[in-house]
């Protein structure tokens, strides 16, 4: 998936998978998953898609901050 965010383009295809998290089960309408990439440029982002119930009834791109990266990790 790609997207660009305040002028960044993000892109699944072009960026280093860090981690993968997922909340649920499959076919769970409440479960969904947030993998964690890193850009060549260094930026990091969450690529998110989930069940209808879920907070991510669509998939979508959120970017985040470095600082923000190690609190994700670890919840």
């Amino acid at each position: 998936m790609k997207k660009t965010i305040c002028k960044v383009d993000y892109d699944t295809d072009a960026s280093e998978l860090l981690q993968k998290k997922v909340f649920g089960v499959f076919g769970d309408p409440k479960g969904y998953e947030e993998t964690l990439y890193k850009t060549e440029g260094g930026k990091y982002f969450l690529y998110c898609f989930g069940g209808s119930e879920s907070p991510y009834p669509e998939e979508t791109i959120k970017r985040m901050a470095a600082d923000k990266v190690k609190t994700w990790q670890e919840k």
